[in-house]
C-alpha cells in the first residue's frame, strides 16, 4: 500500500507539472502613462536628450516628453494645422517643427511657450525638416517641389531651389558635412550641397516613392524607405554615400509601406543595425552587414508607424497613427528580442 500511494503521488505530481508547463506565460504588461498627444495620432518623434523626446501630432502641438519617467515636460502651441515633422539641434535646447500650415517653427525648451523663430516661404505643406549644428542652418522641403535653407538666428531664407515633381518626403543632414539627403515622391534620393543649394548627386530612381531617409553617424551610408503594398515595394535600401553610384543592399520583409528607417547606435551585437517601421504595424531590425532581419515586433492596432527615434543601444521610440508613441526595448544583448514596454 505504501508503494502504491508513493507511485500515485509521483504520478499526480508529474500531471500537475505537465499542466503547469502547458499553461501560457502571463501577458507582458505594457505601461500606459500620461499620453503625449490628444487623439493618439503622432506624425513624428525625435530625440532631444537621453531622457527627453520631441513629438508632433495631428492635435497641432509639439510636445517634449520624459520617456523614462512617463511625464509631460512641455507642450508648445503655435501651428494652425497638424504637425508633420520634428527635429532637434544636437547638444542644445532648440527644437523645430514643420506643419501642414506651410510653416516651420523653432522652439526653446527653456524659453516661453511661443515660437522663438518662424520660417515662412513654402506654398504647400512642409514635409521635410533637417538642422545642422555645424552650419547653424535649417533645411525645409515641401510638396511644392522646393527645398529651402534658413538662417537660424534671423529666420531669413538663404537659398531656395525647385525641381519639377520633387515632392519632398523627408530630409536629413549628413553629420559634419554641408550635404543634405532628401527623399522624394518622384522615387529619387538626392544629395544637396547646402552651400549653393544645388543637387550634388541623385541616385538612380527606385520603383516606388521614397518615404524616408537617414544617414549613419559616420556619414558613410544612407538608408531609405519605399512605399508599397502586398509585399510589392515596401523595402528599405542602403546606399554608399562615398561611392555614390553604389546601392549596397536592400531589406525586404514588410508587407506595406516602409514609412521610417534609422541607423541604430552600436552596442547590440557585433553588427551595425538598421530599424524600420511600416504601415503593417511592425518594427523590424536588420543586420546592416548581412541584410537579415534579426528582430520584429508587431504593434496591434497601432496603424501606420511614420517615425522612429533612438536614444541608446537598447531603446527605440515609434510614433503611430492610432495609439501615440510606443517605447520598445531590446531584452537581449544580441539585439534579437524587441518588446513593447510602454506607450504614451
Amino acid at each position: 500500500m505504501g508503494k502504491l500511494q508513493s507511485k500515485i503521488s509521483r504520478n499526480s505530481s508529474k500531471r500537475r507539472a505537465d499542466r503547469y508547463e502547458e499553461e501560457p506565460p502571463p501577458a507582458k504588461v505594457v505601461q500606459q502613462p500620461c499620453p503625449a498627444h490628444c487623439g493618439g495620432a503622432v506624425a513624428s518623434v525625435a530625440s532631444l536628450t537621453t531622457d527627453l523626446c520631441v513629438s508632433g501630432g495631428k492635435d497641432k502641438t509639439v510636445v517634449v516628453y520624459n520617456w523614462r519617467c512617463g511625464t509631460l515636460v512641455r507642450r508648445f502651441l503655435g501651428h494652425e494645422r497638424e504637425v508633420t515633422k520634428v527635429t532637434c539641434l544636437p547638444a542644445s535646447n532648440w527644437l523645430f517643427s514643420a506643419s501642414r500650415d506651410k510653416m516651420a517653427l523653432m522652439w526653446g525648451l527653456q524659453g516661453g511657450s511661443g515660437a522663438v523663430q518662424g520660417f515662412s516661404g513654402h506654398d504647400l505643406v512642409v514635409t521635410g525638416l533637417a538642422v545642422s549644428p555645424v552650419f547653424q542652418q535649417l533645411c525645409t522641403g515641401s510638396r511644392d517641389n522646393t527645398v529651402c535653407t534658413w538662417d537660424l538666428e534671423t529666420g531669413d531664407c538663404l537659398h531656395r531651389a525647385s525641381i519639377s515633381r520633387n515632392l519632398v518626403t523627408h530630409l536629413c543632414w549628413v553629420p559634419e558635412e554641408p550635404y543634405i539627403v532628401q527623399a522624394s515622391e518622384d522615387k529619387t534620393i538626392r544629395i544637396w550641397d547646402s552651400r549653393e543649394l544645388r543637387v550634388a548627386h541623385a541616385f538612380p530612381a527606385k520603383q516606388h516613392i521614397q518615404t524616408s531617409c537617414d544617414v549613419s553617424s559616420d556619414g558613410r551610408y544612407c538608408v531609405s524607405g519605399s512605399s508599397g503594398s502586398g509585399g510589392e515595394g515596401c523595402e528599405a535600401t542602403l546606399w554608399d554615400l562615398r561611392q555614390v553610384k553604389c546601392r549596397v543592399r536592400e531589406f525586404w520583409g514588410h508587407s506595406q509601406t516602409t514609412a521610417s528607417c534609422i541607423f541604430l547606435p552600436r552596442g547590440l551585437g557585433a553588427s551595425p543595425a538598421i530599424a524600420t517601421s511600416s504601415h503593417d504595424c511592425t518594427v523590424r531590425v536588420w543586420s546592416q552587414d548581412s541584410g537579415a532581419c534579426v528582430a520584429t515586433v508587431y504593434l496591434e492596432g497601432a496603424g501606420a508607424l511614420p517615425s522612429l527615434a533612438t536614444f541608446e543601444s537598447s531603446s527605440l521610440l515609434c510614433a503611430s497613427s492610432n495609439s501615440g508613441i510606443h517605447l520598445l526595448k531590446f531584452s537581449s544583448a544580441k539585439g534579437t528580442d524587441l518588446q513593447e514596454v510602454a506607450k504614451f
